[in-house]
């Protein structure tokens, strides 16, 4: 599939705020794969820059790959000096310097990029309102951010809201991954004539159910996050735990990822006799091994106080695995009764109940229509076509 020019594909350029790096390949990993969702149809590239406080020898530090995705990483030195405004203002600098050098290698390396693609605003959408002024190629927008949500209260700054209007203002299109999070980013006066809701995607091919004992003796739940427990409340989902365990010992939960709170919630399951019992921590898994995990899982479950839609959510539905989670963001949108429950945020007895009744009858819920549903939203090939849509649209514009 080609552009209206008919000669060349398009070409588009990503500009996002989170992407893996050297220091964490989980990070923004889902801004990657809607790049590859997108390569059928487009050449993309990927400009990602990363304030490094590790870094030595030298002010920025230039990474270079051509794996699915031509990406650049641009790494500068986090300034500390004192007073903290100049750090702050030397550290912008720095931001806006390792874009522009960024940008001159790939121009060198690639052709001129027809659109560009913010993810997480706001700074680079900043620096693509600038390229738009200088150069007049148009940008698009995809945020995943909670910020927006009135759960979260971390929207602030009179001059960040003002400059995230005027970045949302201009762009040809804005892509929140939620309809929830479209009504909270306008309600915070982020206003644009073309919103268009685009999910999250999922390699559907690389997720896929495994065969599991209907009958085995214990049930496996998975929990799967960056233990953060500000927001996953991975302390509520072991006080249920617990409550659970004192009722019945047919189930297991393991819980998957790494954080800041990893120990924290390792020590609290350790005191309330969780540990080895009831509850195994798996630390952080990547690709085959979290494919495994989740496939062979009954059950995935979240207790988040916000969220917009979970990656996870969508990669176990299409391992075939119903979820039981909190009602936040927009995991309602992709939520009925055929693929999961949901429970009020904070509700433990709810919660409870929700886990109870699955352990009583694990049947109720068809593997084969859970992952149906996982394809018809989430795939490559949906939401490749749905984001290639909306770049064909404003291409085609810009050339009328």
């Amino acid at each position: 599939m080609k552009d209206n020019s008919s000669d060349r594909r398009l070409s588009v350029l990503y500009l996002p705020r989170w992407y893996p790096h050297r220091y964490d390949p989980m990070m923004g990993l889902f801004i990657g794969r809607h790049g590859l969702s997108v390569l059928p149809h487009a050449d993309v590239s990927v400009l990602y820059v990363h304030a490094d406080d590790k870094l030595s020898g030298k002010t920025i530090d230039i990474e270079q790959s051509e794996d699915d995705l031509f990406t650049v990483r641009v790494y500068f030195k986090k300034s500390t000096f004192k007073p903290t405004f100049l750090a702050n203002l030397i550290n912008l600098y720095r931001f806006f310097l390792s874009h522009y050098l960024g940008w001159k290698l790939i121009r060198n390396s690639r052709q001129k990029p027809d659109l560009l693609h913010v993810h997480v605003l706001t700074r680079c959408g900043i620096v693509a309102l600038i390229i738009k002024i200088l150069t007049g190629i148009p940008y698009v927008i995809t945020e995943h951010w909670t910020r927006y949500l009135p759960t979260t209260e971390t929207y602030h700054g009179a001059l960040r809201k003002w400059l995230t209007r005027l970045v949302v203002k201009y762009a040809s299109a804005v892509m929140p991954v939620t309809a929830n999070l479209r009504d909270a980013m306008i309600a915070n006066g982020l206003k644009n004539r073309n919103y268009v809701v685009i999910p999250n995607v999922v390699d559907v091919e690389k997720f896929q159910p495994a065969m599991k004992s209907i009958d085995s003796e214990k049930k496996t739940l998975v929990h799967l996050s960056c233990f953060t427990d500000k927001q996953k409340n991975i302390s509520g989902i072991l006080r249920v735990m617990k409550k659970l365990s004192e009722k019945r010992d047919d189930f297991m939960l393991k819980l998957i990822g790494d954080g800041e709170d990893f120990e924290e919630m390792k020590s609290l399951a350790g005191q309330l006799g969780l540990t080895g019992r009831f509850v195994y921590f798996t630390g952080l898994k990547e690709n085959e091994e979290l494919v495994e995990l989740l496939s062979h899982a009954d059950l995935m479950i979240m207790f988040s106080n916000y969220e917009n839609l979970p990656v996870v959510i969508l990669e176990s539905y299409s391992c075939g695995v119903p979820v039981i989670s909190t009602r936040v963001g927009g995991i309602h949108e992709h939520m009925n009764d055929s693929l999961g429950k949901l429970v009020e945020m904070q509700n433990e007895r709810q919660f409870l109940r929700a886990l109870e009744n699955f352990l009583e009858d694990p049947g109720v819920y068809r593997a084969e229509k859970i992952r149906k549903y996982a394809v018809d939203h989430f795939s490559n090939e949906v939401i490749g076509n749905s984001i290639y849509r909306v770049y064909n649209e404003v291409v085609t514009q810009r050339k009328n």
